[in-house]
């Protein structure tokens, strides 16, 4: 049982242009590139508050994730949880022995006794640095965590920050075991790495200030100049929702939302469940609209032991099965969003898990 709780983004790295050279930002009408962040649902605004405007739709098949509309409709209007985030992570279940075969990737990460991921420290609700205690809190995070200690028997993770360009490198070489970093599935990265899940299910949304009501929806991008991430698959989604759209690329999420403050850009798009975290506590920024794509998240793994897969799937399926993936939904996103936790989406529903 988990016992009753009692009470209780960097600007780094550069910006980019699509289609220009040397340096500083170059803008182009369209093009973008790859989806994901590193470290990578809808909601609208009237002034400082910050109306949710519904759920993510589900997406065909099973049970898809999403996160739902509040009877009140506001977004930061999440409740206390009744139980932290450590209290769940410490209350999830340990691998019986038999599951660790010999000479496996789990076996290889019992034995060190620390789960090494790859991840961000700076994405509000899924994987932040606490400033006070030092530790990593959000929805991310905690799955790492809990997989840690399905494997180890206690909850040891060792981060490894990772950006859009190098998570498959360093997954294909041995430097992190795991990417926990709003992984977006597709086809072409399953192709060097492999996805377990998926375990969430986002969309990409779009990011302006407050006081902007001039962009609603995708369409009202063309001719605008729209911050994304570079190599994510929002900005391959520009290109076919809004081609007119003036691209401008950079590295973090948290470079984006200044480019929007600042004036650099009109607005941001990506992920919604990323976005969400950006206005939360920032009444200067609204998300508008309904998300526009389909963006389910999966845990990287190295291609090289599919044991690794099945394993994780497996556990997948225990957490969604007794509660735990619901409870830690509550203990992170759920303290910023009203509503029931989302039905976790069906494993191996995405194209490239």
């Amino acid at each position: 049982m988990i016992p009753q709780k009692n009470g209780n983004r960097s600007a780094r790295g550069r910006e980019r242009g699509v289609g220009g050279g040397g340096g500083g930002a170059v803008g182009v009408g369209g093009p973008g590139r790859g989806r994901g962040r590193g470290g990578r649902r809808g909601v609208a605004a009237a002034g400082a508050a910050l109306a949710l405007a519904g759920a993510l739709t589900a997406c065909g098949g099973g049970g898809s994730s999403s996160l739902p509309s509040s009877p009140g409709g506001k977004s930061g209007a999440g409740k206390p949880s009744a139980y932290t985030q450590a209290q769940v992570v410490a209350a999830a279940p340990v691998a019986p022995a038999s599951a660790i075969t010999a000479g496996s990737w789990m076996a290889k990460v019992k034995k060190r006794g620390t789960l090494l991921v790859g991840g961000t420290d700076s994405s509000a609700m899924f994987s932040q640095r606490n400033p006070v205690s030092g530790q990593l809190e959000g929805f991310d995070a905690g799955l790492s965590q809990m997989l840690a200690k399905y494997i180890t028997g206690k909850p040891a993770t060792k981060l490894s920050l990772v950006t859009v360009d190098t998570r498959e490198t360093m997954l294909q070489n041995g430097t992190v075991d795991t990417v926990f970093a709003t992984y977006t599935i597709t086809p072409q990265r399953a192709q060097k790495v492999a996805f377990a899940g998926p375990y969430y299910e986002s969309g990409d949304a779009i990011l302006v200030k407050a006081s902007n009501s001039t962009i609603t929806k995708p369409a009202d991008l063309n001719g605008k100049t729209v911050a994304t991430e570079g190599n994510s698959t929002a900005a391959l989604d520009l290109k076919k929702f809004a081609p007119k759209a003036k691209t401008l690329l950079f590295q973090e999420d948290g470079e984006c939302v200044a480019a929007v403050k600042q004036g650099r850009a009109d607005a941001y798009v990506l992920d919604q469940g990323i976005l969400l975290g950006d206005v939360v506590s920032d009444p200067q920024l609204k998300v508008v609209g309904q998300p526009f794509t389909q963006e389910p998240y999966g845990i990287g793994l190295p291609k090289a032991d599919p044991e690794a897969k099945a394993f994780v799937n497996a556990w997948l399926k225990t957490i969604y099965a007794d509660g735990e993936w619901a409870k830690l939904w509550k203990a992170t996103v759920g303290t910023k969003i009203a509503g029931s936790p989302p039905a976790p989406p069906t494993i191996g529903s995405a194209d490239g898990s």
